[in-house]
């Protein structure tokens, strides 16, 4: 049975508590569909990934957004089942394109298996989340999430468009971030409150919900990859700028850079070429133009955004949850 939890825990836990008997038909649907009774690797490098201890974000964000609105059926699982399954094919595709050796502190599975092998199970995976939103017998659902997905695509590819290239504008950058975590973020809770039949006024509340929190978590991320939080944040800083990829705080300092500042981010950004101290240096010039304190700014401001879109829903224990839950998103910058 769903239950409330102490206002100590932490709200993604508490979501995660509150909803415990939803999480575990989830996590039994997610077992069943990644099986393949023909290609035994599919559900060997599916399960090394979702098995990591990922804190089921999305998932659990469907399953709020039905709740909230009285969804009284059991489609909301296939959808959480879905998001998840997206979630977890791009991951796959962004570790190949990224050439990343770990995730969730463990190895990845392009570098346990091979790329063909990450790149085709993140395939099956995008498959089989199709065939669950097929099964919700929603054309209007199933258009949220295909569109997502589509939008997800769009973003990764953008990114790789605009990385490496100076001229990248602050527009281009929050398509990007909207496209590559945003869209599911939003998707996951609309299509929650599409599912439950609620008011439309809901259903654009929690998509802004949605759009705003994903927004807010991809710029803190941003902003500790050039270590905000200083030590003990709990990720690699620096890998955003070894990747040479144009985040918010690096775009307002190139737009502000003098003759020297721009010849050293045509050097490391734009030609690649990077010395051992250049990333102290880069975080010197962002500290010089405050666009750190700026970007901290930024996803307090969209962390803001989110709380406010719930204050247009009905009273509820998982509305105060999602609310906290923006709050917890911003509290790794302090």
């Amino acid at each position: 049975m769903n239950k409330i939890t102490p206002e100590h825990v932490a709200p993604h836990e508490q979501l995660a508590e509150y909803l415990t008997a939803d999480l575990a038909q989830v996590n039994a649907l997610i077992r069943s569909r990644m099986a393949s009774e023909h290609a035994p690797r599919i559900p060997e490098v599916t399960a090394h990934l979702i098995e990591a201890g990922g804190k089921r974000i999305r998932p659990m964000l469907v399953l709020a957004a039905s709740h909230m609105c009285n969804y009284q059926g059991e489609y909301h699982h296939h959808l959480a089942a879905t998001v998840e399954f997206i979630h977890t094919a791009t991951l796959l595709h962004d570790d190949v394109v990224d050439e990343s050796q770990q995730r969730r502190g463990r190895a990845t599975a392009n570098l346990l298996w091979d790329n063909k092998s990450s790149v085709l199970v993140g395939d099956y995976l995008f498959a089989r989340a199709f065939q669950l939103m097929v099964e919700c017998g929603s054309l209007r659902v199933l258009d949220i999430l295909s569109n997502a997905s589509a939008t997800i695509a769009e973003g990764e590819v953008l990114q790789l468009t605009t990385a490496q290239n100076l001229a990248t504008t602050e527009d281009q950058y929050l398509r990007v971030i909207r496209g590559k975590t945003a869209a599911l973020f939003s998707a996951a809770t609309e299509a929650g409150a599409v599912l439950a039949g609620a008011p439309e006024a809901h259903v654009c509340a929690l998509h802004t919900y949605g759009d705003a929190l994903g927004v807010s978590f991809q710029m803190v991320d941003d902003w500790l990859d050039y270590g905000g939080a200083g030590a003990g944040i709990g990720k690699n800083i620096g890998d955003d700028f070894r990747e040479r990829k144009l985040t918010l705080p690096v775009i307002r300092a190139v737009a502000r850079a003098d003759a020297a500042e721009r010849g050293f981010w045509e050097r490391v950004i734009e030609k690649g070429v990077q010395d051992a101290d250049d990333f102290a240096q880069a975080q010197a010039i962002l500290a010089r133009h405050d666009t750190m304190t700026e970007t901290r700014a930024e996803a307090l401001h969209w962390s803001a955004e989110a709380k406010q879109a719930l204050e247009t829903l009905p009273p509820h224990p998982l509305r105060d949850m999602l609310d906290g839950l923006a709050d917890y998103v911003v509290a790794r910058l302090y």
